[in-house]
């Protein structure tokens, strides 16, 4: 019971007096920890599973900053999670694991332990715009694309305008993905730019170098792009972690994070499994298959999977 309270997000007081109002003597937080120890072995099973469940068509990467004491000081870890769509339609917790910096090294390592586990047939990988993590994925995922979250890139593209024309320009950006198909996107696309050169030259820039990356999910079916083209699927998830971590607000080390955080993850993993399909078998098929007819490459009819690397 005391270990479930730790997983729900229940601070150590609430618990005391769930545990006095049940006649015992009360509990203290030393000893709400040592009892939440008993998921330990849940969560490294959960963490270990062989992903058979593939091919892992999309996968969407982010990380939560948490504070974990250190060498009797407080510093900042990133909780890096992992969620894919697999065969059968339905999301999965991929992995988590708690790192450092989110340098290569780090993203190259997390990345390589999920292919050691079986992960297969990654065809696109959404995340925000870490050099370490893109990297990574072209040296650990060599057939798989990029596309970078368009929430994180209207974030960042608004620093380059005055405050006065953000909801202007922010308007005008997400118009270029409301498009009904790939040609139109790339269309509004150029005409946003043409728009916004003469006044703010800098995000015309960025927003011309970033065509590739934001824009990656048009050779996918429309059916998907509500959920590629970026990592607000995510948001609720990573909002539940928080909810559930900011009750805790320092961990005491490093296996604490993955002790909650994984319990928590094995928890929606179980809930995904037994929902709603995300998308349909049908239309993964048709991602595997996907075939770019797209007038803004030289290439033949080839599928995604190629045109992708």
């Amino acid at each position: 019971m005391v270990a479930q309270c730790y997983v729900e997000g229940v601070s150590t007081r609430r618990v005391d007096d769930v545990v006095r109002s049940m006649g015992l003597t009360g509990i203290s937080k030393s000893q709400v920890s040592e009892l939440a120890k008993s998921l330990d072995e849940k969560v490294a099973a959960f963490r270990c599973r062989p992903l058979d469940a593939g091919p892992y068509t999309y996968v969407w990467v982010d990380a939560l900053t948490q504070r974990v004491r250190e060498g009797g000081r407080i510093v900042n870890v990133a909780t890096v999670v992992a969620v894919g769509v697999n065969a059968q339609g339905y999301r999965e917790i991929l992995g988590v694991d708690v790192i450092t910096t989110e340098d290569g090294a780090a993203w190259t390592a997390f990345l390589r332990g999920l292919v050691a586990r079986g992960l297969s047939g990654v065809q696109l990988v959404i995340s925000d715009a870490h050099e370490g993590l893109k990297a990574a994925i072209a040296a650990v995922l060599p057939g798989a694309g990029w596309q970078r979250c368009r929430t994180h890139f209207v974030r960042n593209l608004l620093t380059r305008v005055p405050k006065s024309a953000q909801a202007m320009v922010a308007t005008l950006v997400r118009s270029i993905f409301e498009q009904p198909d790939a040609e139109t996107t790339w269309a509004q696309h150029t005409r946003v730019v043409d728009q916004l050169t003469g006044r703010f030259p800098d995000a015309a820039a960025m927003l011309v170098d970033a065509a590739p990356d934001i824009l990656a999910f048009t050779t996918f079916p429309k059916e998907h792009w509500r959920q590629i083209r970026s990592n607000n699927p995510q948001e609720r998830l990573n909002k539940e972690i928080r909810r559930r971590t900011d009750v805790v607000g320092i961990f005491p080390n490093r296996p604490s994070v993955i002790r909650l955080v994984g319990a928590v993850l094995a928890e929606q993993h179980d809930e995904w499994a037994v929902g709603r399909r995300y998308m349909s078998v049908e239309s993964l098929a048709k991602a595997r298959l996907h075939v770019i007819t797209s007038d803004h490459n030289d290439t033949e009819e080839v599928p995604a999977l190629e045109h992708a690397s």
